[in-house]
């Protein structure tokens, strides 16, 4: 009976623990797989006034896509005050709307 009242404790205390334990990884998760997203590229082009972009980037892992030359448009035009060409970046980039969204832009370390 030992045995079993100790097997029944430990089952119980795991079931109790796994919601506290998801909860703590999920953020560590995704940090990680936003950190994943962004690709490293340099500012070849900006115009304000159409919120567009060109960027030299390396491979856009999350789309399956090859480095390469590319004019994007910038989510939010506010972005493109944040840098000038020849800059070396980190961004983001999602397809919405048949559109490349750049959606972050971050300076490169």
């Amino acid at each position: 009976m030992t045995i079993r009242t100790l097997i029944l404790a430990t089952a119980m205390g795991l079931t109790a623990l796994s919601p506290f334990a998801q909860a703590t990884q999920t953020p560590v998760a995704t940090t990680s797989s936003n950190m994943t997203m962004l690709t490293d590229g340099e500012v070849r082009k900006i115009d304000p006034s159409a919120g567009k972009i060109t960027i030299k980037h390396g491979p856009i892992v999350h789309m399956d896509m090859p480095g390469m030359t590319m004019v994007f448009t910038a989510k939010d035009k506010a972005l493109l005050d944040q840098v000038k060409v020849g800059d070396k970046i980190r961004f983001m980039v999602s397809h919405e709307d048949g559109k490349m969204l750049v959606t972050d832009i971050q300076p490169a370390s």
